[in-house]
């Protein structure tokens, strides 16, 4: 059965005037060495007793024993197994006490002679956590204790550990009692005088040198494991954040890497790291590392402008830290305090540090860390250091990320280019060619047969006409695509009737299909819609180029209508349908790309040069509307809808008639289209 009181506590209780003091292994390591040496130097046959926290520990030194035992036969050893370790009788006495025996966390060596004694009785103190040094060397551990050779001392430690050793081995009384008689004639508390605890703490000058110079260089070297562990783990953070810009351009997973790493590294309660401009009122938490019961405040939008942290780390292009957020007066001598007071209080902030991203004196983001509850923190000039450096690492990542992105977009840009460029040339050629060898097989045929009968003389004129018309219509449109693309169109919004718009571009594509067997088509007649706030000329291009298009793949039999109604949002409503071929889903945005081709640029039923709805866009977009088109899929119809602004109301007596459109021969030849 294991004792729960260890040695020391025992030693201290019975001599309370003993002092203890902090020793590292290292020294402990050289204090047990002389001692045993100068049992080995000497003649004589002492008393010594050695307890060693685990059985590993007593394998280093068991030749060391083996040694002594040839001096004397009174050497106890105390363990707790792991291996083979056992009590046993042999060239000197081995005691395995249970490892949850309070001696288990201590280290002791008494040796008691003739001439001398000398007592080390220390127990191990724990590395608090978060240390960076506690796993530097073994060497750091430490030990609080008393090392001694006061006779009067080191005899009560020994009797003490003999109790322990008889517990253990009850089967030793005969010879412990012995062991006692001989070498322990203990003094009782009341007997020994001060002057022999003045004499313990302060033992031979020379000794106490020595030990004091083992401590001092272990402190130096705890302080240099501490430093080196520091830039290790600032290293290992640079590493980690590089790699993470080596494996991926995404920005939101390196950032998601920094907030993470930091705050474990650091210890803080919450992390946070989000992107904004020094023009931004506003920024919102997208990236976000919590400790423990620490409440989240990721999607929340943090104040900026209004924030005089923000506003001073911008000023100062430095880190800003708050150790005490109730008690700093930059939390309150600021004129917009209460802005910080309100966030201080909402996330529950006692200790604040705020760190910028710049790149090339541009900033990218913040870094933020906080602590939480009623303990501050204050950061070392080492550890916002080592946050300054990986928020530069930070600035490059997102410098890098917004490069790749904008290569990106240049590089969707220029297949686009290579795309348009492509169907330029396929379907101008295509429309450009088909017409213009018709006129060329017409004339050569006017020309060659002067005989021609009358009839097949005009048969063969109307032909070219029609050709040339079609060649004329492919270039106007590819004018007007390139001056509403340029911005070099004139408008002229005035207070339209939607009704009379409708009514001229049906007139104006019937008269075109006339020869043409062209669906039902349905339009609305009412006099109730509100005006319209457009240009005329290009709605009336609009409506006509939709119902052009409706025509075009729709079938005889089929019906093409137009539908008007208010949004309720101060826009008219214009939706062009048809029962045609319809639209594949996935194809609904791409038909107002220029040049687009439903049955591709040569394998095609109807002419076309795949403007019209490009066109339309484009106007539309002019007078702050929006196009777009819905269809259930192939063979299934088509719906085309888009918005006008609608006129203010105006007082009756000051309403004025809708202006006439003009129509669209009219409109021919203007020298700004």
């Amino acid at each position: 059965m294991s004792i729960p009181t260890s040695v020391l506590a025992e030693l201290l209780k019975a001599l309370p005037n003993l002092r203890p003091q902090m020793y590292f292994k290292s020294s402990l390591i050289a204090l047990s060495h002389a001692m045993e040496d100068r049992v080995l130097a000497g003649s004589d046959s002492p008393l010594a007793i050695a307890s060693f926290q685990r059985e590993r520990f007593y394998r280093q030194e068991a030749h060391r024993y083996r040694r002594i035992a040839e001096k004397t036969d009174r050497v106890y050893i105390l363990s707790a197994p792991e291996t083979d370790f056992k009590s046993h009788s042999g060239v000197y006495e081995t005691i395995a006490f249970d490892p949850t025996d309070a001696i288990a966390q201590e280290w002791h060596l008494v040796i008691v002679g003739e001439e001398y004694a000398n007592c080390l009785i220390c127990r191990e103190r724990s590395t608090p956590v978060g240390d960076p040094s506690s796993s530097a060397m073994d060497n750091n551990r430490r030990f609080e204790g008393i090392w001694t050779f006061d006779r009067a001392v080191s005899c009560k430690a020994a009797e003490i550990l003999l109790d322990r050793i008889l517990h253990y081995r009850p089967e030793l009384a005969e010879k412990i009692e012995q062991t006692q008689t001989k070498y322990c004639q203990i003094l009782a508390p009341q007997t020994i005088r001060p002057e022999v605890f003045d004499h313990a703490a302060h033992p031979d000058p020379f000794v106490q040198r020595l030990v004091t110079y083992l401590q001092a260089s272990q402190y130096k070297l705890l302080k240099a494991y501490r430093s080196i562990a520091a830039q290790e783990q600032k290293e290992r953070l640079i590493h980690l954040m590089t790699v993470a810009i080596r494996e991926s351009l995404d920005p939101e997973e390196v950032l998601d890497v920094a907030v993470e790493q930091l705050g474990q590294a650091l210890g803080a309660c919450r992390c946070l790291l989000y992107r904004c401009r020094e023009t931004d009122r506003t920024a919102t938490i997208r990236h976000e590392f919590l400790g423990a019961g620490v409440p989240s405040v990721k999607g929340q939008t943090w104040p900026l402008q209004d924030n005089p942290l923000f506003q001073a780390v911008l000023e100062r292009k430095e880190s800003i830290f708050v150790s005490d957020t109730l008690d700093d007066l930059r939390m309150t001598n600021f004129a917009q305090s209460s802005v910080l007071q309100e966030l201080v209080q909402t996330v529950g902030l006692s200790s604040w540090l705020v760190v910028p991203v710049f790149y090339k004196n541009r900033l990218q983001g913040i870094i933020e860390l906080h602590h939480c509850g009623t303990t501050h923190e204050e950061w070392t000039k080492e550890e916002i250091s080592l946050i300054e450096t990986i928020a530069t690492q930070v600035g490059v990542a997102l410098i890098q990320a917004e490069a790749y992105a904008n290569l990106e977009d240049l590089n969707q840009q220029l297949e686009a280019l290579d795309r348009t460029r492509y169907n330029l040339v396929a379907i101008t050629g295509h429309e450009l060619r088909t017409p213009l060898s018709t006129i060329q097989v017409c004339l050569e045929s006017l020309a060659s047969e002067p005989d021609m009968p009358q009839e097949l003389q005009q048969v063969m004129l109307n032909a070219a006409l029609s050709d040339a018309e079609r060649m004329r219509k492919l270039i106007q449109d590819f004018l007007t695509l390139s001056q509403l693309e340029s911005g070099r169109v004139e408008w002229n919004p005035e207070a339209l009737s939607i009704q009379e718009c409708l009514d001229l571009s049906l007139s104006n594509t019937l008269a075109r299909k006339v020869k043409e067997d062209v669906p039902q088509i349905v339009v609305p007649v009412t006099s109730n819609l509100p005006l319209v706030q457009a240009d005329g000329e290009w709605l009336v291009e609009v409506l006509a180029k939709l119902l052009d298009n409706a025509c075009k793949f729709t079938d005889s039999d089929g019906r093409v209508s137009v539908d008007v109604e208010t949004n309720g949002r101060g826009l008219l409503k214009v939706t062009v349908a048809d029962t045609g071929r319809g639209i594949e889903p996935n194809r609904l945005e791409t038909v107002f790309d220029r040049f687009y081709q439903e049955e591709g640029a040569l394998q095609r039923t109807t002419g076309g040069t795949g403007l019209g709805l490009a066109i339309c866009r484009q106007i539309i977009r002019r007078w702050g509307g929006e196009i777009w088109a819905e269809s259930e899929g192939k063979n299934k119809g088509s719906q085309f809808h888009f918005t006008i602004p609608i006129v203010e109301s105006l007082p009756k007596q000051k309403k004025e008639p809708a202006a006439k459109i003009p129509s669209a021969r009219s409109r021919k030849g203007k020298a700004k289209r």
